[in-house]
């Protein structure tokens, strides 16, 4: 009977022992939900700074912009990249989460891209332009449209603006919203088609080559935009946090950045 007492001694501890190792070894990973282009591009690199410290670094790539919040909300996953303050702000409105940002790492310039029409000059009545269907996307397409003589808003609409706010139109063109991942796809059936950076990019397109108009750097639509390093409300200074947001700050991703995308996404630290 003793004996059969210290077996089971024993197989207790070694349990004991195997889960505290388990959690030690969680506890140095580090989970992280992102856009494919280029934020999980980018947290390669931050993968790299992040194992000189014993870390490791779990991305999972999503192709949408709703999931993402949701597992960080969850907490199935620690944190996520890939998105702007405007969008998360609707988006803690809209579905009663409770995310933050910790850090602003990049901002992806806005871009008016070709579609059936090369340039703006050769928009006629009735033309099709593709936007983002979503509230702080939508803003900013139109006040990109509005910069460059397109349409005219509503005096003081700003990052409010919908299409409703239109208050000149000349040419009668018809502003088609659509989910921003898709409308790099339908050019051949839009006159101009706005699309979101990293949407770009993953459709081959960069900002600082192929688009037709880019927002301005001092616009308020690009100082507003930065895309940001989320995690939920009450982890903002845990250490799994605090050592994304130093990797992802340092100077090696930084250089990444600058030497990769060729001002399609640009460093704001």
């Amino acid at each position: 009977m003793k004996k059969i007492l210290a077996i089971a001694l024993v197989c207790v501890l070694c349990i004991g022992l195997l889960a505290g190792c388990g959690k030690k070894a969680n506890d140095k990973v580090i989970t992280v939900a992102a856009s494919p282009t280029p934020h999980a591009e980018i947290l390669k690199v931050a993968a790299d700074v992040l194992a000189k410290d014993g870390w490791t670094l779990k991305v999972t790539e999503y192709a949408d912009y709703v999931v993402p919040n949701n597992v960080v909300e969850d907490g199935e996953i620690d944190a996520n990249y890939f998105q702007h303050q405007p969008y998360l702000d609707t988006f803690n409105a809209e579905n009663g989460t409770h995310l933050v940002s910790v850090a602003a790492i990049h901002y992806e310039p806005f871009g008016i891209y070709a579609g059936t029409k090369s340039a703006i000059a050769d928009l006629s009545d009735g033309d099709k332009i593709a936007i983002p269907n979503d509230g702080s996307n939508r803003a900013r397409a139109l006040l990109l449209l509005e910069a460059q003589g397109i349409i005219k808003l509503k005096d003081g609409v700003g990052m409010e603006a919908t299409v409703l706010d239109i208050a000149e139109n000349s040419l009668n063109l018809t502003i088609v919203e659509m989910e921003a991942a898709q409308i790099a796809g339908v050019r051949d059936s839009v006159a101009l088609a706005v699309i979101n950076g990293n949407y770009a990019l993953n459709a081959g397109l960069n900002a600082g080559k192929d688009a037709i108009a880019t927002e301005d750097p001092g616009s308020v639509s690009a100082t507003t935009y930065a895309n940001i390093l989320v995690v939920k409300e009450g982890n903002e200074a845990t250490p799994k946090t605090e050592a994304l947001k130093k990797a992802l700050l340092s100077q090696e991703v930084k250089d990444y950045i600058n030497n990769t995308y060729s001002g399609a996404v640009v460093p704001i630290f």
